[in-house]
């Protein structure tokens, strides 16, 4: 298992290596370079002007060099003008040789520095780390709601295959994940907090969740991401309890005499559950970035709604950043499911 682990993190490392840098590369293109230096300036920069801005800035360099300085493996630029020093260690403001020459060498990814947004005007760590810990608790709320009743919904449904039962759980868990989150979303806005035709049950903003949460202003974005990813898990787990129940050797169990109760909760849940464990560690990373329309839509600042600002404003810093993160998470929930399915299943052997 140890060897198992080291190899799979060998290559979580050189596949984050190489989407960072197309992700890296993508951003850096001269098009959006050329926006990012009107938005700094002004729209009726001349070509020449644009260069210059891109020069002081270190956009100019080879694009390996630029991509080794913002991970922390090349020293920083510096840029030597009559005001002083700039450079990326240094600071965009001109300070003096000696001041300059205390500035470490390295100030990238590596080292923790990940430069500052340009839409923000704040450290982008900083930035993100905040908004990060918005949607992890919004995340984790969801998850409560989300996993235990779909697990309920698809384990009932499948002890009673072909049953009403059955029929009933399945087209719920259907109408579910059909339905996008920005219907239901807009659903249960207009339904319970409108105030010309809606119940008026919920009062609060999911703005005001994010300084102090509570049912009113937190429920209604937490079911609406909880029902979209519950049918998906319903329905997984159901046509896997189905399959386990029909095995062999829940029908010797049956012969036996075991009660029905004890043949589902201990021959035949464990079993039932590897395949619904590996999408339920599938929703973090959807939760991290698909949550994007419902943050929008409730004003929830959160991750994906950092990542809306970030690509709408062509903040490369932050854009950046905010691909780290998902990437990250994407490759980590990879490596728990795989290490959960072989401790789920025993029959599973790691050669």
């Amino acid at each position: 298992m140890g060897q198992f682990i080291l190899r799979r993190t060998g290559v979580m490392v050189l596949t984050a290596l190489c989407l960072t840098f197309i992700v890296f590369f993508m951003t850096n293109l001269y098009p959006n370079l050329e926006k990012l230096a009107k938005t700094q300036g002004n729209f009726r920069m001349t070509d020449a002007e644009v260069s210059s801005y891109l020069e002081r800035n270190g956009y100019l360099q080879p694009m390996f060099v630029k991509y080794g300085q913002w991970l922390g493996v090349l020293p920083g630029w510096t840029l030597n003008s009559e005001d002083g020093i700039t450079g990326r260690c240094v600071g965009p403001t001109p300070v003096p040789a000696e001041i300059a020459a205390e500035a470490p060498r390295f100030c990238g990814v590596l080292q923790g520095d990940w430069g500052q947004s340009t839409v923000f005007k704040e450290e982008v760590g900083g930035l993100v780390m905040k908004r990060l810990g918005n949607t992890g608790y919004l995340m984790m709320w969801v998850l409560i709601a989300m996993v235990p009743t779909a697990l309920i919904v698809g384990v009932m449904a499948g002890m009673r295959e072909g049953s009403g039962l059955d029929r009933g759980l399945s087209t719920f868990s259907i109408m579910t994940t059909a339905t996008p989150e920005y219907v239901s979303g807009v659903i249960f806005i207009a339904v319970f907090t409108s105030s010309t035709v809606g119940l008026k049950w919920f009062k609060g903003t999911a703005t005001a969740a994010m300084e102090q949460p509570t049912f009113e202003n937190f429920f209604l974005p937490v079911i609406t991401i909880a029902l979209y990813g519950m049918g998906y898990i319903a329905r997984m787990t159901r046509a896997s309890m189905t399959e386990v129940m029909t095995a062999q050797y829940i029908r010797t169990a049956r012969l036996k005499g075991v009660s029905f109760h004890n043949i589902v909760i201990k021959h035949a849940l464990r079993n039932a559950l590897i395949a619904p464990f590996t999408v339920i560690m599938l929703q973090f990373p959807w939760l991290l970035n698909g949550v994007v329309i419902v943050e929008t839509l409730f004003n929830y600042k959160g991750f994906g709604w950092l990542l809306v600002q970030a690509a709408g404003n062509n903040d490369i810093e932050l854009l950046l950043a905010v691909s780290v993160v998902s990437v990250i998470v994407v490759l980590v929930t990879q490596l728990i499911s795989d290490i959960g399915y072989v401790y789920l299943n025993p029959r599973i052997r790691i050669s």
